[in-house]
């Protein structure tokens, strides 16, 4: 189980008199079971990619569904051809970049503000002429 309580696939049994558990960047799962003083493999994690990442439905929590727009699953071992790597106890980090995205919304509200204007402009101009006409 992951620590949210999801059920990872394949399913991994990890023996109840475990001391530590280990995955190495290929996914492997190994455990240290108590009297041992080496590390047993007791399974193996898969990664899954699709056809079309962008046709996957994101329900939340860095979860996704697979659609009839993502294509098939196709499962691997990590750091095979087309794979990434595990890295245990790594937080992933934002694949945003928080300065471009400040200068694109500040560019992006400096661009309302003056379009903004040219309408009120626009408007009083109308006023003006409506007056002249009248």
């Amino acid at each position: 189980m992951t620590q949210d309580g999801l059920v990872i696939q394949p399913g991994i049994a990890i023996p109840q008199n475990t001391i530590s558990v280990s995955i190495n960047a290929q996914g492997q799962v190994s455990a240290v079971v108590a009297g041992s003083a080496t590390a047993q493999t007791v399974g193996q994690l898969e990664l899954t990619r699709f056809p079309n990442e962008g046709g996957l439905n994101a329900i939340g929590n860095n979860l996704v569904l697979e659609t009839p727009g993502s294509g098939s699953p196709q499962a691997g071992v990590p750091g095979s051809t087309g794979y990434g790597t595990i890295q245990q106890s790594f937080l992933e980090t934002s694949n945003v970049n928080s300065v471009d995205e400040i200068t694109a919304l500040i560019t992006a509200q400096r661009a309302y503000e003056m379009n903004s204007k040219v309408v009120s402009a626009a408007d009083q101009m109308l006023q003006a002429a409506a007056r002249l006409g009248s």
